[in-house]
């Protein structure tokens, strides 16, 4: 394992090109000291041949050295112990078994690369133990150092191969961390998307049914052809009502995608709507012609803003639904406020939902709200009525996954 080499234009080499160009640089530098020692030694043409043989066949073997670095350490090894007994030139091919041996111990091949060490320490040993007296090529302050010399190569390339599988793994932490952030960044993406698609739903949802029941019964007072007068009355009160429907809907829409409008601005943390304007939603949906009636029980303490967006936004729901589905007169808007929780009651006196029926967009939305605020949502028949009951804590909402809405508007 190491370091890729860079061409001169500033890209990389392949693994293959910086094996050739090391071992055409190691040769290049065994063959220039060679041809420097044969200036001041001789010895005869066959010996010498015999030597550039396996100096060439030394370092060309240098270019597999990464694909198969035990097989090229050995075949430097034994190029170097029949090249120095037969070349009275001496030169440096240790250079390339030197490299090999590196290489095997970088390339996590540490036990071949101790024994070839082993090995090569033991036999220049024994080659120089045979030697007579006043004969050694090799003292034993030189034995010594080869030996330093050969426990350094290894323990330099155990190392390497050690930082760089320590690299590596840093390098797959900060790819992994990296894939985690974008997968959160989408995640959250895809929260507010939810979010703001609800938002917009309730809005719309709510005024526009608002708006065409008054509209609805505006037509049909009309339709009966009324006094002049009393004609003028019910376009008047039709046409107020749905101004004031309508200016709500605005503000409350305009607050949902302000947001949007700088980039990188928070989610806002106070609500456009909240339980404070209950009687505001109450009084629209009177003028559509129902009877709503609210009742409250214990002691109303603030909510935290997303706690009482849902609570508004599960009211508002619900009288939508009453409007659009139910046919009822009469709704009752009950808060029960506990010591960690506030319930919410929102009864009706329609007909119901149709048994065996599964609940529309409209209850889902409303049972996520729920549940993301840490709370539950139940919604169900009661009598010759429809009840929706929820409970929401006090302390604030808890993170959950959110569940995807069908676009379409359907309530129960």
């Amino acid at each position: 394992m190491s370091h890729p080499l860079r061409a001169p234009g500033g890209g990389r080499l392949t693994p293959r090109a910086a094996d050739a160009l090391v071992a055409g640089l190691v040769l290049l530098v065994v063959a220039v000291w060679t041809l420097v020692s044969a200036q001041y030694t001789s010895e005869p043409a066959l010996r010498t041949a015999l030597g550039w043989a396996l100096i060439l066949g030394g370092c060309g073997a240098l270019h597999f050295r990464r694909r198969q670095p035990v097989a090229v350490a050995v075949v430097t090894l034994l190029a170097c112990v029949v090249y120095y007994p037969l070349s009275a030139q001496d030169g440096p091919l240790m250079i390339a078994f030197a490299l090999a041996l590196y290489t095997t111990a970088a390339e996590g091949r540490f036990a071949a690369a101790v024994a070839l060490a082993a090995v090569t320490l033991l036999a220049v040993g024994f080659g120089e133990i045979r030697q007579q007296p006043g004969h050694r090529q090799i003292d034993d302050t030189s034995l010594a150092m080869l030996a330093g010399w050969l426990i350094s190569l290894v323990a330099v390339g155990r190392a390497q191969r050690t930082r760089i599988a320590y690299l590596h793994e840093v390098e797959q932490r900060a790819l992994a961390a990296e894939r985690e952030q974008e997968a959160r960044a989408r995640q959250s993406a895809t929260e507010e998307r939810l979010r703001i698609a609800r938002e917009v739903h309730d809005v719309l949802g709510h005024s526009i049914s608002l708006i065409n029941v008054q509209s609805g019964a505006a037509l049909h007072r009309l339709g009966k052809k009324p006094a002049p007068e009393a004609g003028l009355v019910t376009a008047t009160e039709a046409l107020e009502a749905v101004k004031a429907t309508s200016k709500d809907a605005l503000r409350e829409l305009r607050a949902t995608l302000g947001v949007l409008r700088r980039a990188g601005e928070a989610t806002p943390t106070t609500p456009s709507s909240g339980l404070a304007l209950l009687g505001d939603l109450a009084a629209r949906a009177r003028s559509a012609g129902l009877d709503v009636r609210t009742h409250t029980t214990g002691t109303p303490v603030p909510l935290p803003p997303p706690v009482d967006l849902a609570a508004y936004r599960i009211v508002q729901e619900s009288l939508t639904n009453v409007t659009r589905h139910s046919g009822a007169r009469t709704v009752s808007i009950t808060l029960d406020w506990g010591a960690d929780a506030v319930r919410l009651r929102i009864a009706d006196d329609g007909g119901g939902a149709p048994e065996g029926r599964p609940p529309g967009s409209g209850i889902r939305g409303m049972a996520e709200r729920a549940r993301a605020s840490g709370g539950e949502l139940t919604a169900r028949n009661d009598g010759d009525g429809f009840l929706v009951d929820a409970r929401l804590p006090l302390t604030g909402p808890t993170e959950t996954e959110p569940e995807p809405e069908p676009p379409e508007g359907e309530s129960r």
